[in-house]
């Protein structure tokens, strides 16, 4: 195996810039299709009004194309049941971080537990969502020149970014909880080794009253 060496660190960026392109390059080819009609506002040929792109092993998410937008819809799956909780309070507090002022202008975001209205007809099997739905709307400004590349990216990886974030979140949480727990281990050794200096204390001053009366029946 032969291993690529650059002389300069401008160059290997490039280089692992396009590795990491692959997805995109691979995956991404239809969606920038119609992202690409849709900055000319026009909807491309011979397209379904709904479009699923496979993303992930058996899972797809789907595309309504039309002239003045396309709208992008993710059945959010996860297969443990900590991570379904944490991902569907995620993507709630997703959606309302998206209605801050500093966001007017990113593609409006919505959540919901069930199918929205554009996933009407579609099979069940693709439908079987355990953290909801979550809809993107994208203008032609979003996908405006350079803008195009990145709205690509950001929505061929929004899964992933989704989970990160769940494994981030789940990660914390055990830290936490850990960290409370040695707290605790901590408090109780404490309290163990007090208990232990109180009941030496006692035994040796009952010891010691002990004696001095034993000593003075003696004297009588």
């Amino acid at each position: 195996m032969k291993v690529l060496e650059f002389p300069f660190q401008e160059q290997r960026n490039v280089v692992l810039t396009q590795i990491a392109s692959v997805r995109e390059v691979v995956l991404g080819a239809p969606l920038k299709l119609l992202l690409r009609h849709l900055a000319s506002k026009t909807v491309a040929p011979n397209v379904d009004k709904l479009v699923a792109l496979v993303h992930r092993p058996n899972e797809s998410f789907f595309l309504a194309p039309q002239a003045d937008k396309v709208t992008v819809v993710y059945p959010m799956r996860f297969q443990d049941s900590i991570d379904i909780v944490l991902a569907t309070s995620f993507l709630q507090e997703f959606v309302e971080a998206r209605r801050t002022a500093a966001l007017n202008n990113a593609p409006s975001c919505m959540w919901s537990p069930v199918p929205p209205l554009e996933l009407k007809g579609v099979n069940a099997d693709a439908l079987d969502a355990n953290a909801g739905f979550v809809t993107f709307v994208v203008f032609p400004r979003h996908v405006e020149g350079r803008k195009l590349d990145k709205t690509v990216w950001s929505l061929l990886t929004f899964h992933a970014y989704v989970s990160y974030h769940v494994k981030c979140s789940e990660g914390f949480m055990h830290t936490r909880m850990r960290r409370r727990v040695e707290s605790l281990i901590q408090a109780l050794d404490r309290a163990k080794s007090d208990a232990e200096k109180l009941k030496k204390l006692v035994h040796g001053g009952s010891f010691r009253r002990l004696s001095m009366k034993h000593e003075g029946n003696s004297n009588h």
